[in-house]
């Protein structure tokens, strides 16, 4: 069974997330080849922070929230995972909404962004709870 990123490490500090069992859940639902490539991405965002950029991490357009970025884990052709996440002002990355966004191109920002948005408010709120 593949460990859910989303799970504190030891040595993560600049890519964190706070756990959610629905995020767990969607990790754990992915199959193994996407959990590989989704870890390494996350993996990848931590060690080189907000230096990381194309093709791994593209701004997204369309949020109110002008440092959302997106974080694109390499495809194995049947996914196009997403992970909305942004740089708090101690430029830890936040990481806060993921999904599929294959066959929903468009559908799946519009619906996710205000997610994001939502959370990332929570989170400088200081609402670090499960379920940011």
């Amino acid at each position: 069974m593949a460990r859910s990123p989303w799970t504190p490490r030891p040595a993560w500090c600049s890519a964190r997330a706070s756990r959610s069992s629905s995020r767990d859940a969607w990790f754990l639902g992915l199959d193994g080849r996407t959990a590989e490539l989704v870890t390494a991405a996350i993996d990848l965002l931590e060690t080189e922070g907000p230096t990381l950029g194309r093709p791994v991490v593209d701004r997204v357009k369309g949020s109110a929230q002008h440092n959302m970025k997106e974080l694109r884990p390499g495809s194995t052709g049947r996914t196009e995972v997403r992970i909305l996440f942004v740089f708090d002002p101690e430029r830890k990355a936040v990481l806060l909404v993921a999904g599929d966004k294959a066959g929903r191109w468009k559908d799946w920002y519009r619906i996710n962004i205000p997610v994001a948005e939502a959370r990332y408010e929570q989170w400088l709120a200081g609402d670090r709870s499960e379920e940011v």
